[in-house]
């Protein structure tokens, strides 16, 4: 009876180990949605050697950042700027840009923002911009009175009332949720992606700015 109560528990266990495997195989699929099975843009090859350069220093506050595989020209990225004329990325062109889609209902959005708000004080101007992009679907006086409320005074305020920008990530596997940031180098080619809050102001999200811009 002792021998059929320990074999039961070794086979549960064994069912258990492969559960879990496929869990974390399935985990690692959607993780990697979107990287690896991209013909890499010429314009992007200078990129390869600044997502090295980036790759060990997504640790601490920003360890989920994924570095693209390979990077990727996303210079077409739309949404309206703060006057509400038509931009895209490529509006850009010769700074390194973190795009952090957003929405009033996000409540890791509400605690990110001030982060985002005093990584543009520190660090915003000719090299680097952070872009916030409001996904709410026209309501940009609720989304404005956001940015009040959580005391953002140095982010303009950028916007996607279609909330197409997301649609797209999300079917290009960069997004399955709020808030998601995307770093892109000076061509508007993706370096990485971020899904869900991180401390942007951080010493690590510094350091893992400051490979990605070194070359700007």
């Amino acid at each position: 009876m002792a021998d059929s109560r320990k074999r039961r528990k070794i086979v549960l266990l064994a069912l258990a180990g492969v559960a879990g495997a496929s869990v974390g195989a399935l985990a690692v699929y959607f993780m990697a949605a979107g990287d690896g099975n991209l013909a890499l843009d010429p314009n992007c090859a200078p990129a390869v050697t600044v997502v090295k350069r980036m790759a060990p220093l997504a640790r601490g506050e920003v360890a989920a950042f994924r570095v693209a595989d390979p990077p990727e020209k996303l210079e077409n990225l739309a949404f309206k700027g703060p006057d509400a004329a038509n931009l895209t990325l490529a509006a850009f062109t010769g700074k390194t840009v973190l795009v952090n889609l957003w929405a009033t209902w996000c409540v890791p959005c509400r605690i990110e923002m001030p982060a985002l708000d005093r990584l543009q004080a520190a660090r915003g101007g000719d090299r680097f911009q952070v872009v916030a992009v409001n996904v709410d679907l026209k309501n940009s006086e609720r989304a404005r009175a956001f940015l009040d409320e959580t005391g953002v005074k140095n982010l303009a305020f950028y916007s996607d009332p279609t909330n197409s920008s997301l649609a797209k990530m999300k079917q290009r596997g960069l997004a399955f949720g709020l808030p998601t940031t995307l770093l892109f180098d000076g061509k508007g080619c993706r370096l990485g992606v971020l899904t869900g809050p991180a401390a942007w102001d951080s010493p690590d999200s510094n350091a893992l700015l400051d490979a990605a811009i070194s070359d700007q």
